[in-house]
């Protein structure tokens, strides 16, 4: 049993207060993944502070054509949207994706930015993890490591992330809104999330009591070339071994545009704008979305049980900006890969 206070913060500017008079609290808005940690005595908050009431649950247009997502929408009212579905489809598809419809209703934005990794060892207390104890060890690099990274980690961790709106997020290139005790800022979505290094128990760039408060899309939203491939060992409510989101804009049969990262395969989305750029003026063909793949994978490593994950990287990617230079996006209702 953990001991803990219950608050609800009334306004944005309380909460952040809140936060600052407690250390040790949490932020909660849908619990989907908080709660579960505290079940497992993984999280042991002192205080829950509630946001869910704050007047962050709408979907705004912005005056330069973009969408201001509140940090409150729920992922199912999201997904549903009809701006999101018409312009942000990449991120529809990336959202039904993911979890069950049960979880969709009451997991929130800025909730999905914030998941922590599903590495079994992170949720077994009694193995070493960095993650969740700095400085104990990572059981997965000797262990059972199928689910684990390729690319971007370190000695400290191979954990990945585990959401698929994420991965949308950082193709469409997003900015996240917070607000904390310093005032508000802005960070790009490429930079939100970190790598692990040799500080894995820190999952992103938030700064102490900062809370995230919306999520702003450009206009450039995709709404024609896009995909959303995500391969798992299920059909329905499975991480990601690899998933792919990608968006074209092409030109006479030519990519003038390219976007594309990848989940599942590091402690981040995964976008590498080297391999993005040598789309750029090339036919959209096979021949040149295997280079692509290529270049992303080129310094991917695997361990013991998850080897296998590089060349399914290679293969997801390929298919994924295909489909997306056909127009034939991945359909997350009948599963089956286009």
């Amino acid at each position: 049993m953990i001991d803990f206070q219950y608050v609800r913060a009334g306004s944005v500017g309380e909460a952040v207060r809140l936060m600052a008079e407690s250390p040790g609290a949490k932020f909660i808005a849908g619990g989907t993944n908080l709660v579960d940690l505290m079940k497992m005595h993984i999280e042991r908050p002192a205080r829950l502070i509630d946001v869910s009431r704050l007047p962050l649950d709408k979907v705004e247009a912005l005056a330069d054509g973009g969408l201001r997502i509140g940090a409150l929408v729920r992922n199912t009212d999201l997904a549903y949207h009809p701006q999101v579905e018409q312009r942000y489809p990449v991120l529809s598809s990336a959202l039904m994706a993911g979890a069950s419809q049960q979880l969709r209703n009451m997991a929130s934005a800025g909730g999905n930015l914030l998941q922590r990794t599903r590495c079994p060892y992170f949720y077994d207390v009694a193995t070493p993890c960095n993650k969740r104890e700095a400085g104990s060890g990572c059981s997965a690099i000797g262990g059972l490591n199928r689910m684990n990274a390729i690319l971007g980690a370190s000695d400290s961790c191979i954990a990945v992330h585990p959401s698929d709106m994420c991965v949308a997020l950082v193709v469409l290139e997003a900015k996240v809104h917070v607000t904390g005790p310093r005032g508000d800022r802005v960070i790009a979505f490429a930079d939100f999330h970190r790598l692990p290094a040799d500080m894995p128990e820190r999952d992103n760039t938030l700064e102490a009591g900062e809370l995230v408060t919306a999520i702003s899309l450009p206009p450039q939203g995709f709404a024609t070339n896009y995909t959303y491939l995500k391969i798992r060992d299920r059909l329905s409510y499975a991480f990601a071994l690899v998933s792919v989101a990608a968006g074209l804009e092409l030109d006479g049969g030519r990519v003038k545009e390219a976007r594309f990262a990848l989940g599942g395969v590091a402690h981040k989305p995964w976008r590498n704008a080297e391999a993005e750029a040598v789309l750029r003026g090339r036919p959209a063909d096979v021949a040149a979305f295997v280079e692509a793949a290529d270049l992303v994978l080129r310094e991917a490593k695997g361990f013991a049980h998850n080897v296998f994950k590089i060349d399914l990287a290679r293969r997801a990617i390929v298919r994924a900006l295909s489909q997306a230079a056909r127009g034939t996006p991945q359909s997350q209702s009948n599963k089956k890969i286009a």
